[in-house]
């Protein structure tokens, strides 16, 4: 693990000498390392870093997004504003992600969660677009600092009580206390984030650059499932007493921001609620405590950072042409941009679960998941199934068809750097579903 870490910490210097296509190439060269080097059945890695399947998982998304974020913003380097600090805070948030997901100590990764705030604040206030971006921010910092105080008061009387806040050692204690439970819990359920804690969310997406929109879909919102994988074994009795009324607000809370997506005019802010959604779906699957819904919600977590974070990017190639995000002049861009319709069209239905793509199989496990959990469910999961279709689609045929805005050019090309941009997205959300026994080890 330390040869991965000292890799990206040698990176850092080369950001500061201004080699913006070096650290990329880098970066997927480390990806492919990492990816061959794990034993399935490896767990113990060093005294306080250890990797499981799902860390690991999540550690290799964390670099392929990082690779993409770059590429997706090679605008800073053509302007020359200040791409320098930005490949920096991008490896420093790379840096506290992997240490989130490789430590198996509860305060240090209490520690890490928390620092990966800090470069992502910067990537909002320093690069983002509209002046509210502040506010934005503030809201990011403050949701998620305020809802981690009981986290943190709870593991420090976690000390204290057993001497140890090990994992390994903390998966035999089972304490039936609600208040306990919901302290540890409620941080991940705002991170993730969980309807009615969900504002910060399309706030910081709408302002946030599209790097801050990668990362933040792609990964940042992953911690808080990673973080309930975590400590739901030892919140197991409170779990099977409480966990009902989450999963309740989850489902609903779904239906519900499925009709808020159809009534959205903002491109960026329409994808951002969707987020709220999957991670909605995924958060019912870790609390259902089955074999399903924890690696269905794996699965989902997975396609969902790729899936998402490729709608910012067409959003993103949008903007930079029109300098608008609304819908209500995106149209017609069948006709203004014909070579981007396609990856439109793939990513939409990926986004509604359509077909070889890794989110059909995330949720037909959490499906089996949820109501083999109780049966009153399936109605609710027919319902969000069916809207999440309906936005989707909606995105898709209103930003493609009908007239075109005047004040548009009649046609623009695509840069070959955003084909593969593109590429890079899709191709694992194919991929992966032919290695799903993966998923089953």
């Amino acid at each position: 693990m330390l040869k991965f870490l000292f890799f990206i910490i040698f990176l850092i210097p080369l950001s500061c000498m201004g080699f913006w296509w070096l650290v990329p190439s880098l970066l997927f060269l480390i990806f492919f390392l990492f990816f061959f080097s794990f034993d399935y059945y490896c767990f113990g890695i060093s005294y306080f870093m250890s990797i499981d399947y799902i860390s690991y998982s999540l550690i290799l998304l964390s670099f392929w997004i990082c690779c993409l974020m770059i590429l997706a913003s090679s605008s800073l380097y053509n302007l020359l504003y200040y791409y320098n600090f930005f490949i920096f805070f991008l490896l420093m948030l790379l840096i506290f992600l992997f240490f989130s997901f490789s430590v198996n100590n509860l305060i240090m990764f209490y520690i890490f969660f928390e620092s990966s705030l800090i470069p992502t604040l910067f990537l909002i206030i320093g690069w983002g677009y509209q002046p509210e971006r502040i506010q934005a921010g503030l809201y990011f910092i403050f949701y998620t600092l305020f809802s981690s105080l009981p986290m943190l008061i709870s593991v420090i009387l976690l000390y204290m009580k057993f001497g140890s806040v090990s994992f390994i050692l903390l998966y035999s204690f089972d304490y039936c206390y609600f208040l306990f439970y919901f302290c540890m819990i409620f941080s991940f359920l705002v991170k993730m984030p969980m309807f009615m804690v969900h504002v910060w969310l399309p706030s910081a997406h709408v302002e946030a650059p599209v790097s801050g929109s990668m990362i933040l879909a792609g990964v940042l919102l992953k911690l808080g499932g990673y973080g309930l994988y975590r400590v739901s074994p030892m919140l197991m009795m409170s779990g099977l007493k409480y966990n009902y009324l989450f999963v309740s607000i989850s489902l609903l809370g779904g239906i519900y921001i499925s009709l808020v997506c159809i009534r959205q005019v903002d491109l960026k802010s329409l994808i951002a609620y969707s987020s709220v959604i999957h991670m909605g779906l995924v958060l019912c699957g870790i609390l259902t405590f089955n074999y399903w819904g924890i690696y269905g919600s794996l699965v989902l977590m997975l396609s969902h950072g790729l899936c998402s974070s490729g709608l910012f990017c067409l959003s993103n190639i949008v903007y930079e042409r029109l300098g608008s995000r609304s819908l209500l002049i995106l149209k017609g861009l069948l006709g203004f941009m014909p070579s981007m319709s396609l990856w439109w069209f793939f990513l939409s239905i990926y986004n509604m679960a359509a077909p070889p793509s890794l989110n059909l199989m995330g949720e037909i496990m959490l499906f089996n998941s949820i109501i083999s959990w109780n049966n009153l469910n399936t109605l609710l999961f027919l319902f969000l199934s069916f809207f999440s279709a309906v936005y989707s689609l909606y995105m898709y045929s209103y930003t493609q068809h009908g007239i075109s805005y005047s004040g548009c050019f009649s046609y623009t090309n695509c840069y070959l750097r955003e084909y593969l941009l593109m590429l890079l997205h899709w191709f694992p959300l194919n991929i992966l579903i032919f290695l799903s026994n993966m998923f089953f080890v």
